[in-house]
C-alpha cells in the first residue's frame, strides 16, 4: 500500500479546480448578449453518445444577439435542435438547411432572477466540491498523526493551511458569483 502524505500544493491545487470549473459555468450562463460559449455546457445525442456540441457543430455569433450553430452533418440537425430546445436556457431555434439560428431574447425580470438562482447553484457547488477537498486534506492529516507519522503540533498548523485555503477558495467563489449576479441583473 503506498505511503500517504500530506502536500499542501495539491489540496490548494484541487480547491482551485472548483473556482475553474465554477467560472466555465458561469460564462455559460445567459446575460441577454450573444456569446458562442452559451451553448458549451449543452451535450448532443450523436452517434450513440452523448457528445459537447463542439464536436457536431460550429457555433458563431453573427449579430449582438443572434447565435448561428453550423451543423456538419445534417443527419445530425434534428439532434442539435433537440438538445439546445432541452438545455432550460430558453432559446428557440429556428432551422434552415444545415444551420439554426438562435435568436438571443432580453432578459425579463423574472428570467433575470432565474439566471441568478442558476448561478447561486452552481456555486453552491463549487463550495461543496472545496469542502471536499478541506475534508480530505483533514483526514489525511489525522491519519498521518494517528499513524505517528506527524507531530501532533504539525497537523494542526496543516489543519490551519488547510482552513486558509479554503477560505480564500470560497472568498473567490462568492466574489465571482456576486459579478456574475450584477452581470445578470444590469439592464
Amino acid at each position: 500500500m503506498a505511503k500517504v502524505t500530506f502536500d499542501l500544493a495539491d489540496i490548494k491545487r484541487r480547491m482551485h479546480g472548483s473556482v475553474e470549473s465554477l467560472k466555465k459555468d458561469l460564462s455559460s450562463l445567459r446575460t441577454g448578449r450573444a456569446s458562442a460559449s452559451l451553448l458549451d455546457p449543452i451535450e448532443v445525442e450523436a452517434y450513440g453518445s452523448k457528445m459537447p456540441m463542439s464536436q457536431v457543430a460550429t457555433v458563431s455569433v453573427p449579430e449582438p444577439r443572434m447565435l448561428s450553430v453550423a451543423v456538419w452533418d445534417r443527419g445530425m440537425v434534428g439532434a442539435v435542435e433537440k438538445a439546445i430546445r432541452e438545455s432550460n436556457l430558453g432559446l428557440n431555434p429556428a432551422t434552415e438547411g444545415q444551420t439554426i439560428r438562435l435568436r438571443i431574447p432580453e432578459l425579463n425580470e423574472q428570467r433575470r432572477k432565474e439566471m441568478v438562482k442558476v448561478a447561486q447553484k452552481y456555486a453552491e457547488a463549487a463550495r461543496v466540491a472545496a469542502r471536499h477537498v478541506r475534508r480530505d486534506g483533514l483526514d489525511v492529516l489525522k491519519k498521518l498523526e494517528k499513524d505517528g507519522d506527524m507531530s501532533e503540533d504539525d497537523a494542526a498548523r496543516n489543519s490551519e493551511q488547510v482552513q486558509k485555503a479554503t477560505d480564500q477558495v470560497i472568498t473567490e467563489i462568492d466574489a465571482a458569483l456576486a459579478a456574475k449576479e450584477k452581470e445578470i441583473m444590469q439592464v
